[in-house]
This record gives structure tokens, sequence and C-alpha cells, in this order.
């Protein structure tokens, strides 16, 4: 029954990947507002209706792997040893996550630069990455043995959420020249 589970998991993760990678591809070629949800299901090879059951709409697609990269990082992040202090932890979680999946593909720079090109789109990933934001003071507050949420760790989440937006910005202005841990680290030591 797992092997049934993970299956059916592992090919919901694949066409949920097909379709972002299919919204991203059609928005760089065609422009953000020349793609329509049916164009992204075509070239997925699924139905508009299997599109639905995975993203409410092209901007969701566009920013999925924002957020998988993001929910990666909160992972990495719990997985810290509990004596790092989470300033610490963060910056190790960072550094892990970059070793493990390598520099960003070529597709995020051009993902980037259409968020920053669309207010709706920038919109909704600032949106998303509030929601970051929230889950990662209440995971600094945890690691840090606090029962409630203070100002301090909402600091310390916005500011290492702010720098890595900043890093990777700068990683893409610079055309790659650096790695993106080089930039990240360099954003970390002036917020230390």
């Amino acid at each position: 029954m797992s092997t049934t589970v993970g299956l059916r998991e592992r090919k919901k993760a694949a066409t949920r990947q097909s379709l972002y990678e299919a919204a991203v591809r059609l928005a760089v070629e065609h422009g953000l507002e020349n793609v329509t949800v049916e164009a992204i299901a075509d070239a997925a090879g699924v139905s508009r209706r299997t599109f639905s059951n995975y993203f409410a709409g092209k901007d969701d697609a566009l920013l999925y792997g924002e957020e998988l990269w993001l929910r990666a990082l909160l992972a990495a992040f719990t997985d810290r040893p509990a004596g790092e202090s989470s300033r610490t932890a963060l910056r190790h979680a960072f550094h892990a996550l970059h070793a493990e999946r390598g520099e960003p593909e070529p597709g995020r720079a051009a993902r980037l630069r259409l968020v920053k090109q669309h207010p709706s789109l920038l919109a909704r990933q600032m949106a998303r990455y509030a929601d970051f934001e929230r889950e990662l003071a209440e995971l600094i507050s945890a690691r840090d043995g606090r029962p409630e949420v203070d100002v301090r760790a909402r600091v310390q989440a916005a500011s290492f959420l702010t720098g890595l937006r900043v890093a990777a910005h700068l990683w893409i202005e610079q055309q790659g020249a650096r790695s993106l841990r080089s930039v990240m680290d360099e954003v970390l030591d002036h917020l230390a």
C-alpha cells in the first residue's frame, strides 16, 4: 500500500513540476500576458482541469519553484543541530541547500525578472514571502525555546528573507560572476 501512495505522490510531484516548467518556459518565451492556463496545460500534456488541481492560476504555477526552494530551506533550518544559534543555523541551512542543489537554474533569473516586471506577480510573491516569514519566525522561536513568537524572531526572519531576496537580485545583476552562496554570505555578514 505504501508503494502505491509513494508512486501516486511521485506522479503528482512530476505533474506539478511539469506544469511549473511549462509555465516558466512559456512566460519567458511569450511574455506573461500572452500565456494562458490552457497553453500551460497543453505544453505539460494535461487538461485544464488537471492544471486546476495543482495551481489556482498561472501566477501560482510560476512561483512554485521559489516555494519549493523556501520549503526546503525551512526544512534544512529545522534539521540543524539544536546547539546552533538561529543565526548560525540559518546560514548553515542555506549552505546545505546550496551544496545539495548547486547554483540556481538559468530559469531562476528569468523568473525573477518576470516577477519584477509584473506587479500582480510581485504582489503574490510578497504575500508568499510573508507566509514564509511567519513560519520562519515560529521556527526561530521554537529553536530558541521561546513559547511565543517575539519581536526578535520576527525581525530575524524578516531580515534573513530580505537578505535572501537581495542576494538573489545581486547574483542576477552580477550574471553569476560569483556563486549565490558567496553573495548570500556577504549579505548575511552585513546583517550581523
